[in-house]
């Protein structure tokens, strides 16, 4: 085959994801399942099209005069005549030169096609690279006085995962290896040379292994380096080879990195090998998903082939045949063009899905303090080892005076602020504990989520829309060294695709009330503004604050090259264009300290400038109870308003001087501090040294982080905007200062705030969660113990959610064997269904992408979630799962009851069945029950229970379950009822033409896939 062939082929098969048949992890691992498949369409179906669509084109003249031609040159060759000396060939090849030469032809589409979808593809992403000449691409625009636009404005930003700092495997015999990133390039010198290079992972030289706690860390940095990255595994693991040979003793336990883990196409790789192309790759592939592949390809394209085929000059029209040979070239390139592109677009929007998809709560946890659970639960509390440790560990509770172990009832009644965990104790006792609070949405003032914050915020939008009163958020600032990870080349773009998918998602949260603060500092300061102009109107831009946040010079290499920057920025929009009060910070009530038989009252000086200049006005110099203003000057009040209060009696002289009298009745009694755009009081606004010192003075030790916002500065922030109540939104929480904040203010003002915080990976165990936990229990710290230990009644649910490379790894591509039959029978079918159908249907049964025949059992559905340094399969809480897709404000939660079943022979009714409680979860059938009410106002009823199969008896144990609870779809109680399984329930239409009695598994499939690009 040709080179043009052979170059497309290749660059086919990166983009198809069929180069990476070593890879393991996400759509590489999907797409490996038909990989064979997919190659031999492309060299047997596909691209040999090519040629089979330009002969269709080629004139039956044309094909005549190359059969006579090919004659002749025989011909000629048998007789030794050389072919220019006939004139009857130099006329035929004059002829035929006039056609198409579909070997030249089929070389230049090849050609094309690889120039074309060059320009669009790097790593996994499909993102237009830069090109050295003009006016090559098109960008939208549709006459606005000013378009924001960046390289990845149409595609979503998803490289959120924690791989790139650390990853973990455990070999065989359950030694853990870590790779750690020590030292990564922060661009602090930017050098322009640097620009457009990209960073490898590099073995750390100065010290590559190391052994602690008995595991080994295989070390690297992240910096620009001239060679592949495939060389630069290779010599890393030729180097930590030659390292276990030379310490061999020192790294025996760990010698299972070198056991072979082979592939078709690597039968010598090794176990480290396998992990560290796997490590890399996470980090240089697929930082994002384009929204409309399709449409921008085909667009592209077009445009393409208008600007860089189609060449009007060279349109010869005095030879009819040419012309249509140049447009059948464009036409081959156009449809061979569009097919490539369906199946980019399938596996693009393939993964669009997964994205979009509403995750699933793997795992939901509430945090009471002991206050709000009722003392019948004391006994079961104390006797909790684990969750004594972790009073230990969080409140030093071995340090107060009665505690003893075990624990007495006493102790707990005499702490009634201790934080209980619900993580530490049974799912049955968890049941009981969470049925026994009414109304737990009400009273659950804050929610925690570990998380994505885009997959948070997209799950969490039906129960919270418009019910937010404040969004605050402290994003990455994309200064190369604060744990945002960018695509090379891509530095800026990257930053504003991930910051802008999820301001808008976040704006769905809000109402006409709210009001959006964003921390940011110079790097990305004014890209921001124009982002949030662009999504929330410029109209809608209250102001920038300016917050001082250091006052101390920084000792850096850099110092004596650049400004030192002492300031962050906070900007401040809101969410409606009528004007909005801000709530500003009484100064204090003024004092009236004299007193006469009418009162209380105050004086204040009659105030006087001067009357010289422009100002000057000789109507205001007159006398007031016979005192005249000094030489030169005047009264600032004017006679008309003086004769109104001589007239009220409240112009007194004294020391020779004109006072006025107020009198509370006179006057606000308030006096308000103004929200002032400048915060740079350190001792009301705090610094960042301080938010450090704060965290560091609760959990122990300092945040894992370089900056931390002071809570002086965000509970300004929170009371300026919404008085004491209402939902606080973060969704990058950090080390939780928000929550610290709204708990101090709560426990300041008596007032109601809650707060959704969203915060992923390791911090949010580490971090995050403790330091709530922490605050609740008490107000002040030193070295991670309580000071005092005045605590706040709180209760606050936390909860994980799956993850999109949890959802990548749990597909499942599976085909039938009539489906097959079928492919094999019907080729233009079959061309059809590989190019633009075979993922979506043939994942479609995966557990990720919601499996109804598992909804038999809905308490064991099980995936694999990734949790920490290892994989597990766990079951993922399908019932939490659907109350935040229906938006429910859960008022009760049932324990989980299990029953088993024997005929009901007083029943009129064939198979009619009494239920026989049985032991928590081990009955024939188990039910639970959640009731709630959505925001638009309906009450609701979701019945969960356990099938066999037999639809008539699980229907019958139905009809049982209803009758003990009393529930009816007759009555008015509930304007829905939700079950899953086909039942018999009597339904009944409503008002809206929808049904009263819905099938779980129809509605969860509906709201887990009804999105909308974002």
């Amino acid at each position: 085959m040709s080179k043009n062939y052979e170059k497309l082929i290749s660059l086919l098969k990166q983009m198809f994801q069929l180069n990476q048949a070593d890879l393991d992890f996400g759509i590489y691992r999907i797409m490996n399942f038909r990989r064979k498949e997919i190659e031999n369409f492309l060299s047997e179906e596909l691209l040999p099209q090519v040629r089979s669509q330009l002969e269709r084109y080629i004139s039956s003249k044309q094909k005549s005069l190359k059969k006579e031609l090919d004659d002749l040159k025989k011909t000629l060759d048998d007789t030794g005549v050389v072919y220019e000396s006939s004139a009857k060939y130099v006329a035929l090849k004059n002829q035929l030169d006039m056609g198409m030469d579909i070997e030249k032809a089929e070389e230049e589409i090849y050609s094309h096609l690889t120039d074309f979808f060059s320009r669009y593809y790097s790593n996994g992403d499909f993102i237009s690279q830069r090109r050295y000449k003009q006016g090559v691409y098109a960008i939208p625009y549709e006459g606005e006085e000013v378009k924001l636009y960046w390289a990845n404005a149409d595609q979503y930003y998803i490289k959120t995962t924690e791989y790139f700092r650390d990853y973990t495997f455990t070999l065989p015999e359950g030694k853990k290896v870590h790779f750690k990133l020590v030292e990564a390039s922060t661009e602090k010198d930017n050098n322009k040379s640097d620009k457009d290079k990209e960073r490898k992972f590099v073995l750390y030289e100065e010290e590559p292994l190391k052994i602690e706690n008995n595991e080994l860390y295989i070390q690297f940095e992240y910096k620009v380096h001239e060679s592949k990255q495939k060389d630069l595994i290779d010599n890393a693991v030729k180097k930590i080879n030659e390292i276990f040979t030379s310490e061999g003793v020192k790294y025996r336990n760990f010698i299972e990195i070198f056991k072979l883990k082979p592939t078709e196409s690597n039968p010598k790789r090794t176990v480290l090998e396998k992990h560290l192309t796997d490590y890399t790759a996470r980090n240089t592939f697929d930082y994002f998903i384009h929204k409309d592949l399709g449409g921008f390809l085909r667009r592209e394209l077009d445009f393409y082939l208008k600007n860089e085929v189609m060449f009007l000059d060279d349109l010869d029209t005095e030879h009819e045949v040419r012309i249509e040979q140049y447009i059948t070239k464009i036409k081959v390139i156009k449809n061979i063009g569009y097919k490539i592109i369906s199946f980019l677009e399938q596996i693009e929007n393939f993964q669009k899905k997964l994205w979009l998809k509403k995750k699933f709560v793997v795992e939901a946890n509430y945090c009471i303090t002991l206050d709000r659970i009722d003392e019948n639960f004391y006994t079961e509390i104390v006797e909790n080892k684990k969750q004594v440790e972790e009073w230990k560990k969080l409140f030093a509770i071995d340090e107060i005076d009665g505690y003893s172990e075990p624990l007495t009832l006493e102790f707990l009644k005499a702490n009634p602020y201790l934080v209980l965990d619900t993580a530490f104790f049974s799912e049955e006792f968890k049941e009981r504990l969470i049925e026994s609070i009414k109304d737990i949405d009400d009273k659950t003032d804050g929610l925690l989520i570990k998380s994505e914050n885009f997959q948070a915020l997209n799950l969490l939008m039906e129960r919270y829309k418009e019910q937010v009163k404040c969004v605050y958020i402290d994003p990455p600032y994309n200064t190369g060294n604060d744990g945002f990870i960018y695509k090379d080349k891509y530095k800026h773009s990257s930053w504003l695709s991930m910051m802008f998918d999820r301001i808008l998602i976040c704006k769905i949260f809000t109402n006409q009330d709210s009001r959006l603060f964003v921390s940011i500092d110079d790097n990305e300061n004014s890209n921001l503004l124009n982002l949030e102009k662009q999504i929330f109107g410029e109209q809608n831009f209250v102001g920038n604050i300016t917050w001082e946040k250091r006052t101390k010079a920084q000792n850096t290499e850099t110092a004596k090259y650049m400004l030192q920057s002492k300031v962050e920025y906070i900007h401040v929009f809101r969410m409606g264009e009528k004007k909005q009060e801000f709530n500003l910070e009484k100064k204090g009530e003024k004092e009236y300290p004299l007193s006469d038989e009418l009162g209380v009252y105050r004086l204040q000086e009659i105030g006087q400038m001067s009357s010289n200049g422009m100002r000057g006005r000789k109507t205001m110099i007159f006398p007031i109870k016979g005192i005249m203003p000094n030489e030169n000057m005047q009264w600032k009040i004017g006679i008309d308003e003086i004769n109104k209060l001589e007239k009220e009696q409240r112009i007194i002289i004294k020391e020779g001087k004109p006072y006025i009298i107020y009198r509370p009745e006179h006057e606000e009694g308030i006096i308000y501090t103004p929200f002032w755009s400048h915060f740079f009081e350190k001792d009301i606004y705090g610094t960042a040294e301080n938010g450090l010192n704060e965290v560091g003075k609760q959990l122990g030790f300092g945040s894992i982080i370089e900056t931390v916002k002071p809570i002086s500065l965000i509970k300004k922030i929170i009371f300026h905007a919404n008085n004491n109540f209402g939902y606080v939104l973060d969704f990058f929480a950090g080390s939780g200062t928000t929550a610290n904040a709204i708990i101090e203010l709560n426990r300041e003002d008596g007032g109601s705030r809650k707060y959704i915080l969203v915060e992923m990976g390791e911090y949010f165990d580490t971090v995050t969660k403790p330091r709530v936990q922490k605050v609740i229990y008490s107000k002040d710290w030193k070295d991670g113990k309580p000071v005092s230990r005045e605590g706040i009644s709180h209760i606050f649910k936390y909860i994980k959610l799956e993850s999109y490379e949890d959802t990548l790894n749990n597909i499942e591509i599976k085909r039938t064997q009539e489906q097959q039959i079928a492919l094999d029978e019907y080729k233009d079918i079959r061309e059809q269904y590989i190019l633009s159908y075979m993922l979506d249907k043939e994942a479609e049964s995966s557990v990720s992408l919601l499996n109804i025949d598992k909804f038999a059992n809905p308490f064991d559905y099980k995936m694999k979630i990734a949790d920490g340094l290892e994989t597990k399969e766990i079951n993922v809480d399908l019932v939490e799962t659907f109350n935040y897709l229906l938006g429910l404000v859960v008022t009760n939660i049932c324990v989980k009851e299990s029953f088993d079943t024997e005929a009901d022979l007083d029943s009129e009714i064939l198979g009619a069945v009494k239920l026989k409680s049985s032991d928590f979860g081990k009955g024939e059938y188990t039910f639970k029950a959640v009731e709630g009410n959505t925001l638009s106002g309906d009450k609701v009823l979701i019945i969960w229970r356990t099938l066999t199969g037999d639809i008539a008896k699980d229907n019958a144990a139905l009809d049982a379950y209803f009758k003990i609870k009393g529930y009816s779809t007759q009555k008015n109680k509930y304007n829905r009822i939700y079950v899953n399984g086909d039942n018999n329930l009597m339904n009944i239409k409503q008002n809206d033409e929808t049904w009263k009695v819905v099938l779980i598994e129809e509605e969860f499939k509906r709201l887990m896939f009804d999105v909308q690009d974002i």
